[in-house]
């Protein structure tokens, strides 16, 4: 008799060459509302463009009025290989519009897209590297992974990039899920334990663009898959825990053309400035929760001053002692939460520095 796991790996190609195209979505009901369903292709797809538009019920994800008119289109966006099906199935990005064709309020890929496609913009090829902080809980009770129920751990020290099972929980999820980006095509970077017991980060990038907030999006959504299979609740709350406890960002990593060629140590100093012209239409845009974060406080800036500084991390944003060396390079803009939308983020980011004129 088969078992459950034997039917999962069955080898799908040995008698079709229909593929599973896994449909992913942003839903309506909270920042990180990430949604898909699965439809069969008659056979391998490798460009968006060759993908059927597909719908889905918006009055189910708080996208939709009411059912009467609840019909949501979904525009396939980008796609990357399936680590869990595997073979030539995939996962497709999609985003949303009306039978209309017009971009529903939650599309925020679509003037993301509009930004990172103004001839300035492109001209700038501006680089993005995500760093995504998020918590691991226990099941049931959502108290990080490791953590004894109702009580506390030592305090925090040596569970940043530690090594150990009384200072490293969770790290089979964080293994797995580095090596199916990596089957994915997700540009993954790496990864590392954080701050707070029971929390971790992984980095997406350099990515170009819009293919920045695609690629954080479907490692999200990897994510969640494997914590959903190990039976761990996965959260990117900006402050899991009260108290004298790190916080959870995304640290937005960033350069443009101008930046990275000789020189560009003055040009990385003029985008500052404009971020701090605009920091408090940022703050408004980076995150839900940021304020119980953004203390000055736990490697933070407080959220209502703006600064900079070499490598300085209760800054708001952080240049590198390398690139204060070479005279050029990247900066790191710190406010971003971990539930922070990557489409928005990016682009008011390449938008403020690039395109707005002060």
């Amino acid at each position: 008799m088969s078992l459950l796991s034997d039917l999962i790996n069955l080898n799908v190609p040995d008698c079709t060459d229909k593929i599973i195209a896994a449909y992913i979505w942003i839903g309506g009901s909270s920042c990180m509302d990430l949604r898909s369903k699965a439809r069969t292709l008659p056979g391998p797809v490798h460009e968006p463009s060759k993908l059927p538009t597909w719908n889905y019920d918006g009055s189910s994800t708080n996208q939709a009025l009411g059912a009467e008119d609840s019909e949501v289109i979904l525009y396939p966006q980008a796609i990357y290989k399936d680590p869990f099906r595997r073979g030539n199935n995939i996962l497709v990005m999609c985003d949303s519009y009306t039978p209309k064709g017009e971009p529903i309020p939650s599309n925020t890929r679509c003037n993301a897209v509009k930004i990172f496609s103004h001839s300035d913009v492109v001209a700038e090829e501006p680089w993005f590297g995500i760093e995504q902080e998020y918590t691991l809980l226990q099941k049931g009770v959502n108290w990080p992974l490791g953590w004894p129920i109702g009580g506390y751990p030592r305090p925090q020290g040596p569970y940043y990039c530690g090594t150990g099972a009384d200072k490293a929980f969770g790290r089979d999820i964080v293994d797995a899920h580095y090596k199916a980006c990596l089957y994915a095509g997700i540009n993954i970077s790496g990864i590392n334990g954080e701050v707070m017991p029971g929390q971790w980060e992984f980095q997406v990038g350099p990515c170009v663009g819009i293919s920045a907030g695609d690629q954080v999006w479907v490692a999200r959504y990897i994510l969640e898959r494997i914590t959903e299979m190990a039976g761990v609740v996965l959260s990117f709350d900006p402050k899991p825990v009260h108290g004298d406890w790190n916080g959870a960002g995304a640290h937005m990593n960033y350069s443009t053309k101008s930046m990275r060629a000789d020189g560009g140590y003055e040009e990385i100093k003029k985008a500052i400035e404009k971020l701090g012209k605009r920091h408090k239409e940022h703050i408004v845009a980076y995150g839900e929760g940021n304020e119980r974060r953004l203390t000055g406080k736990h490697e933070t800036a407080n959220m209502s001053n703006f600064k900079w500084g070499v490598a300085d991390r209760g800054a708001s944003v952080r240049v590198g002692r390398e690139t204060e060396k070479a005279k050029k390079g990247y900066f790191e803009d710190r406010r971003p939460s971990s539930n922070m939308d990557p489409y928005i983020v990016s682009s008011m980011i390449a938008e403020t520095t690039i395109i707005w004129k002060p």
